[in-house]
């Protein structure tokens, strides 16, 4: 067979991207129905679940028939791939909405966790997150924002004594030995109260994937178990001024120099660099070469900053970059010349694999993604339901008004799907299975359901989620990033649509 036709991925980007939309909506739907028959076998299908299931597979398949919005003015549609529209499940009455609303009002708006269909194992990981997030995080994390301060050391501290840092990390080397399960567990608490201590775990996931995936067996042995207890906080240090996605076109350079690496260039959109102590360095190694080829990852060792200083290190520079959201642990720009790193900082000992290692954590990295964009849309629903609950209009709650309650019902059911499609990818990466294309999926999903969480809830506060006084204008900022980060979602949805078209070719 030929090989495929990579410039018509990019001609019909709209059926691809398209294509990468129904398959994800499918693949929701069948985790939906596997939850669902789970917890009918066990007894435990209550009405609330019933009811979001039902809301969730109407809406769904309606979208699948009528118009699935890929963005708020992109949609497809069944006659874009020249076939009739298919039949589509009978969609959820207003008083079956109305109930789903009541049994919401009654869980606190947690009702989508009264049985996710995991063990109980991994609901008392939730219920320590929970209460830690509840305690030390949910109270503050609109202050941090507001001020765009840092996270607190002290913070970062009790995450490392709980274990969020080793979460993943096999115990030989000091960690917890779980999953990705539990990682997704973790990281929906931890985001839930803010998305910036939900992402502090995201450095050291990655660091150590890349570590276990590509280091040497010294290097595993000296740098996982500082990962796990916190001693040192990793940055990914990977993207650059005019690359973003395209990474084989990067420039930042490493050349070779007796016992060191010498690095020049320029990194921007590095995540809580000032304080980190160790970078994951993606540079080009081989200077011949203008493609993934020629890069190499660096463990790449720096003092701590702070915001007076925040690189005191010889050949390094650079400042912070303002932001509308996720602003705990700041974003910045980097500059280096004559940066030093030595050679047996070089991940693996062998030049040229460093597209290779970095691919090797995508799969976790959107698993995560996924996860914290799930704790951001819950953030949303407790706030937007606290908030209908306590407004008074002609004589009324708001969250008495139809329009409100649905907005509200509707984010529900839409997390209880993205969860379940993020926990079917964690449990393929745990079985050991590929799924780079479930955790796109995922993420892809996810990012546009805590988007939508956000902005709905926002609605329903009117014109004071409009006011920086409110958490709800913070949860709209940090929502907006999910679909851009870890792969931007048209990017996302090439990935899958590609693959998905390749691998039918096969």
């Amino acid at each position: 067979m030929s090989a495929p036709d990579r410039g018509a991925f990019d001609r019909e980007q709209h059926l691809v991207h398209g294509l990468a939309w129904v398959a994800t909506y499918a693949e929701t739907l069948r985790e939906v129905r596997d939850w669902a028959q789970a917890l009918t076998a066990a007894g435990k299908f209550g009405e609330t679940e019933q009811l979001l299931a039902r809301l969730l597979i109407g809406e769904y398949t309606a979208q699948l028939a009528g118009g699935l919005p890929m963005t708020q003015v992109e949609s497809i549609r069944p006659a874009d791939f020249g076939v009739e529209a298919p039949p589509v499940s009978a969609p959820a009455t207003q008083a079956e909405k109305n109930r789903l609303a009541v049994l919401l009002r009654q869980a606190a708006g947690r009702a989508t966790l009264e049985q996710t269909g995991l063990d109980e194992d991994f609901e008392l990981i939730r219920d320590q997150f929970r209460k830690f997030a509840d305690a030390e995080v949910a109270p503050h994390a609109h202050e941090w924002h507001l001020k765009d301060e840092l996270i607190p050391i002290a913070i970062v501290e009790q995450m490392g004594a709980l274990g969020v840092f080793g979460l993943t990390i096999p115990e030989e080397f000091g960690g917890s030995g779980l999953g990705k399960t539990a990682m997704c567990v973790v990281s929906e608490e931890l985001s839930r109260g803010y998305i910036g201590v939900g992402s502090l775990g995201t450095r050291s996931e990655i660091a150590a994937e890349l570590i276990l995936t590509g280091g040497t067996d010294a290097q595993k042995s000296y740098w996982l178990p500082k990962i796990a207890s916190a001693e040192i906080l990793p940055t990914a240090v990977f993207t650059e001024p005019n690359t973003g996605s395209d990474l084989g076109a990067l420039r930042t350079r490493a050349a070779k120099e007796g016992e060191d690496y010498i690095v020049t260039g320029n990194k921007t959109w590095i995540t809580h660099a000032a304080r980190a102590d160790v970078m994951t360095l993606l540079v080009r190694t081989n200077p011949d070469t203008n493609n993934f080829s020629g890069l190499s990852m660096l463990l790449a060792e720096k003092p701590r900053g702070d915001d007076a200083n925040p690189f005191p290190a010889e050949g390094m520079s650079g400042g912070e970059i303002e932001v509308l959201g996720y602003r705990g642990m700041k974003e910045y720009e980097i500059g280096f010349d004559g940066f030093k790193v030595p050679a047996g900082n070089l991940l693996g000992g062998v030049e040229g694999q460093g597209f290779k290692q970095l691919m090797a954590t995508f799969e976790s990295a959107r698993i995560q993604t996924a996860a914290r964009a799930v704790g951001v849309a819950q953030c949303a629903l407790e706030l937007g339901l606290k908030y209908a609950i306590e407004r008074k209009q002609f004589g009324q709650e708001i969250f008495s008004f139809p329009r409100v309650a649905n907005k509200l019902v509707m984010i529900a059911a839409e997390i209880m799907a993205s969860r379940q499609i993020a926990y079917f990818a964690a449990r393929r990466k745990d079985s050991g299975k590929r799924c780079d294309l479930e955790a796109g999926m995922a993420k892809l999903l996810a990012a546009r359901v805590a988007w939508a969480a956000a902005d709905n809830a926002l609605q329903i506060h009117g014109g004071n989620g409009f006011a920086l006084e409110y958490p709800i204008s913070r949860v709209l900022c940090d929502a907006r990033i999910l679909n851009i980060f870890e792969g931007a979602g048209e990017i996302q949805a090439h990935v899958i649509g590609r693959r998905l078209l390749e691998d039918g070719r096969n």
